[in-house]
């Protein structure tokens, strides 16, 4: 079952509302030796929502059952993947106890929501089962200790196209969710993955992180300052969810790195860099270019070029130095929304991985 948005966009259901799903059907199935199907299971809103079953099957001392996931609309590395939640008894007095089956992570790192050791089922997704199987014991008078194994089948291949690496979340992916519903193209799983990677890096004690727009300036910036990867936030067009985030939750050292073109638009003062919130404006590019000494040819030029890119190239073999006024007014447009106190630098990446432009590293006020 999924949603439409009013621009038409089907909403879907997150890996936690589908493993709450299959955690329910099983626990039924146990107690009651029949699978609901569908099954029914409330969203942390208080909505009710009915889900197909994908898969069952049933011994002397387990039921499982699977949900497919539908991310709706969603571009979500998780769409179509099967959800599979396997449900024992437990000793008396041990509550409700997970695990994490294959395809599911287990946290290795501090600074997540979830300690060491434990399974990468994040806490709401927890209380959206505990929900789940307290509602059908009390339907079926059943027992309240009980084992819940979630697994996703490939989920450890999947997990390589998310940032649980990074993370230190290892053996696959994370049950997710906050809301439980999948909102077309709202990145807010992206957001919260740069947002666990700062919890990280200060967990660990992390002096300095770089965020980067993208693999080629991610891989340029570790160079130049041979930073470790938990140092690392992949924040791609959302400097503003990073700093804000740094606003709050600290770190001594922050850098940006980024390709010409989205780090002149943090000089510009966009905070969302995707190309659908705005371009690179030529005639300030143009002035930034003048204040460094480029002739009237030079500015007419960068208003004239294909690509913003061959604008750096251009003034580069002229020996004009276009990073350095663009570096600084992206350190401006940070340093306004980073708050006092921190050491900040911008770093420009040309498309071969060299660095094109420096800030120069200065404590904000």
């Amino acid at each position: 079952m999924t949603e439409r948005t009013s621009a038409a966009l089907r909403r879907g259901w997150t890996t936690g509302t589908c493993a709450t799903a299959a955690a329910r059907a099983a626990y039924e199935a146990l107690v009651t030796g029949a699978f609901p199907d569908p099954v029914s299971v409330t969203l942390p809103n208080g909505q009710r929502i009915a889900f197909a079953l994908a898969s069952t099957e049933r011994a002397a001392d387990y039921a499982q059952a699977g949900i497919v996931k539908d991310a709706g609309d969603d571009p979500d590395v998780t769409h179509g993947a099967v959800i599979l939640a396997t449900v024992r008894l437990a000793s008396e007095g041990s509550g409700i106890l997970f695990r994490a089956g294959a395809g599911v992570g287990t946290v290795t790192r501090p600074g997540l929501a979830l300690g060491i050791g434990e399974p990468a089922i994040n806490p709401v997704p927890r209380a959206m089962i505990r929900a789940a199987i307290d509602e059908a014991a009390t339907a079926f008078d059943g027992p309240r200790d009980v084992d819940v194994e979630i697994s996703i089948p490939g989920g450890e291949k999947l997990a390589e196209r998310t940032l649980n690496g990074r993370l230190g979340i290892v053996g696959g992916l994370s049950i997710l969710g906050t809301t439980g519903i999948v909102i077309p193209y709202s990145c807010a799983a992206w957001i919260d993955s740069i947002h666990r990677g700062i919890d990280v890096a200060r967990a660990l004690g992390l002096h300095h992180v770089a965020g980067a727009t993208g693999d080629t300036s991610e891989k340029a910036i570790q160079a130049h300052y041979k930073m470790s990867d938990p140092a690392l936030i992949d924040m791609g067009d959302f400097v503003g969810g990073m700093l804000k985030y740094l606003r709050r939750h600290p770190v001594p050292r922050v850098t940006i790195a980024g390709g010409v073109a989205k780090i002149s638009k943090l000089g510009q003062g966009l905070l969302d860099l995707h190309s659908k919130r705005g371009e690179v404006d030529r005639a300030w590019l143009g002035d930034k270019a003048a204040s460094i000494g480029a002739t009237l040819d030079d500015v007419t030029l960068i208003r004239e070029v294909n690509t913003i890119a061959q604008a750096f190239d251009v003034m580069q073999q002229r020996g004009i130095d276009l990073g350095r006024p663009v570096a600084a007014s992206a350190w401006e447009t940070a340093a306004a929304t980073l708050g006092p106190g921190i050491d900040l630098d911008i770093v420009l990446i040309d498309r071969d991985g060299r660095v094109v432009g420096e800030s120069g590293c200065r404590t904000t006020a």
